[in-house]
């Protein structure tokens, strides 16, 4: 094993087996959530359709970032795969968090945002970090006995609006290329450019495969006909079959599967952009700029949509790890 990574027991024996493993990024129980309770339970996860493993995670007053990564991994199970909930803990980088060390990671109040050029740095520090999708995708690479093959997100990070006036491109989308992982996720963050963001990939030469649908998802949103993906696939088994094809060929590579948030739960785009355009012109004013911009544009969405940004944002992220242990399941049988 290599220095300064760990790798639960059930995650390595999955891998060792064949088995189906899912990764699972913890950015977002460190950054993205809010560290108090729901004060009710949104939509989805009162769906008859949501596990009851999931439901439960958020009930008995648990802060919301800390329920996210136990309902993420509870997601996972309830389809059949292994979760391989990926952060840092004291300078260790630890694939397959247990429960308590991933109630101790949501405590945090210092811990870092770790992508996969600082993991390194904050293992020589001896920190600890929730993974973005790049730093999650290091860990899929540098798992053992085999790599980690799908991972599953929310929102890809991408080509930041402005970019011509300041050039500013996610890590992960060099990440994604570069990592032979399918990468399950709602496409790319509203708030980003996402025509550039599609361009890029493309010129990066990452496949974009629609789950069910023929357009690149707009995060919170389904996606519309000016954005459009390379391969459409039926459903989760022809998703595997796709990744199956596309490792056989280009095995040090990665692939997305875009998936469209539910429509019952979807935001429509008019109201997010008009948001994203109230959020741009508060950073005109104040003068925001790189790093300040997302938070300015985060709190906009959420304004504008009265907190319903938080409820797609968590359907998204669940349904989405459901989506990856399915294509995972399929992939362990082929």
């Amino acid at each position: 094993m290599a220095r300064g990574i760990r790798i639960a027991p059930e995650v390595r024996d999955a891998l060792a087996s064949g088995g189906a493993v899912v990764a699972l990024e913890t950015a977002a129980v460190t950054h993205g959530l809010p560290r108090e309770p729901l004060a009710t339970l949104p939509p989805y996860l009162v769906d008859a359709d949501t596990p009851e493993a999931v439901r439960a995670a958020f009930v008995g007053g648990v802060a919301a970032n800390r329920a996210l990564g136990h309902a993420l991994a509870a997601a996972v199970r309830a389809e059949g795969a292994v979760p391989a909930t990926v952060g840092m803990l004291r300078g260790e980088l630890v694939i397959g968090l247990t429960g308590a060390e991933l109630d101790e990671l949501a405590a945090m109040r210092d811990a870092r945002k770790l992508s996969a050029r600082e993991i390194p740095l904050a293992a020589a520090r001896g920190e600890s970090g929730g993974t973005t999708v790049a730093g999650t995708l290091l860990a899929c690479a540098r798992a053992e006995p085999a790599p980690i093959r799908v991972f599953a997100t929310g929102g890809i990070g991408g080509v930041h609006r402005g970019f011509a006036e300041r050039p500013d491109v996610s890590a992960d989308l060099h990440a994604i290329r570069d990592t032979p992982t399918l990468v399950v996720t709602a496409g790319a963050k509203s708030i980003l450019d996402l025509p550039a963001t599609v361009e890029m990939l493309d010129t990066l030469g990452v496949p974009l495969v629609g789950l069910g649908t023929p357009y690149f998802p707009r995060f919170l949103c389904a996606g519309t006909a000016e954005l459009r993906v390379n391969e459409e696939a039926r459903d989760e088994r022809d998703a595997a079959t796709l990744f199956a094809a596309h490792r056989e060929m280009r095995g040090d590579r990665g692939m997305l599967l875009c998936v469209p948030p539910l429509a019952r739960f979807a935001l429509e785009p008019a109201l997010m952009e008009s948001a994203i355009r109230a959020g741009l012109e508060e950073c005109s004013r104040t003068g925001a700029h790189g790093p300040e911009v997302t938070p300015v544009l985060l709190a906009a969405v959420a304004k504008a949509t009265g907190g319903a940004s938080l409820a797609t944002n968590l359907a998204v992220l669940i349904h989405n790890a459901r989506v990856g242990a399915r294509v995972a399941r399929a992939l362990a049988s082929t």
